[in-house]
């Protein structure tokens, strides 16, 4: 299995530098492909010379117009994307590998994430679950995180399930239950496979995203609406029954940093959690 891999890309140059590191160093067959929108921040002096990308500077509409140019330009068999301020850990794609072979009906694969702040210090961890129809529309909130979501490229050639580009920052959420309305077969990896940077300035954050998941949640059948906590509570169940508010064993972690740019750095976890806390 050819991987392909698919970064939006604008103004983030320092971040694209360290996600750049983390896919290269996998160890399997792969393509980066890079679309820029023209950034003005250093990013177009360097990005067309690293030969480990394949770098493709032009406007877009916004990060999901972005990634559907860069899922027609794959040629792999699993697509997925991450943003510059994400990253893969050591052997994820070799660990997804092995998944979707021991999985041959699954069409899209989610695996856990490991939450760090701006340093890359530990915040939480998050499991994936594959996700529920109603709690996905309701709570605007997904049960996985996009920087370990996987898809074979059948998703995209037979099903044509590309993100809507008229949202600019929760087509995520669509995207999701678009897979759920075409009964995709979906599977979940339970190990960590990707690091997610809570900078602080992250799009799910902006006044953008809280009126986009307004308006969805207006869409949304009005039984859901008033049954909004019961499902809420029946996600966390879920969870709960899955082991995901368990304590987890310490473990650690190496990643790319701001202060060690070309080289992962080890991060211990002494006290695992699965607390968010903003």
């Amino acid at each position: 299995m050819r991987f392909s891999i698919i970064t939006p890309s604008f103004r983030n140059s320092n971040w694209l530098k360290l996600c750049i590191n983390s896919v290269a160093d996998q160890g399997v067959e792969l393509e980066h492909i890079v679309q820029d929108s023209c950034s003005d921040d250093g990013t177009q002096e360097w990005l067309p010379q690293d030969a480990r990308v394949r770098a493709f500077i032009e406007k877009d509409k916004g990060m999901y117009d972005a990634v559907n140019r860069g899922f027609r330009r794959a040629q792999g068999d699993i697509l997925s994307y991450i943003n510059c301020d994400e990253q893969y850990l050591p052997g994820a794609l070799s660990a997804v590998r092995e998944c979707f072979a021991a999985h041959p009906q699954a069409e899209v694969i989610f695996a856990d994430t490991i939450v760090v702040d701006a340093q890359g210090g530990y915040l939480c961890d998050r499991r994936a679950t594959v996700p529920g129809k109603y709690h996905s529309w309701v709570s605007g909130n997904l049960s996985i995180l996009t920087a370990a979501t996987f898809i074979r490229r059948s998703l995209i050639e037979k099903r044509g399930l590309f993100f809507n580009e008229n949202l600019r920052d929760i087509s995520d959420v669509l995207w999701v239950l678009s897979l759920i309305e075409h009964r995709v077969p979906m599977a979940v990896l339970p190990c960590f496979t990707s690091v997610f940077t809570d900078t602080g300035e992250n799009m799910n954050l902006r006044p953008n995203a809280r009126r986009e998941k307004a308006g969805l949640l207006a869409r949304a059948p009005a039984w859901s609406r008033g049954a909004r906590g019961l499902i809420v509570a029946q996600y966390r169940l879920r969870r709960f029954l899955a082991g995901h508010y368990k304590t987890a064993a310490p473990y650690h972690f190496a990643i790319y940093t701001a202060t060690s740019p070309t080289k992962r750095v080890t991060i211990p976890v002494p006290n695992p959690t699965y607390r968010w806390a903003r």
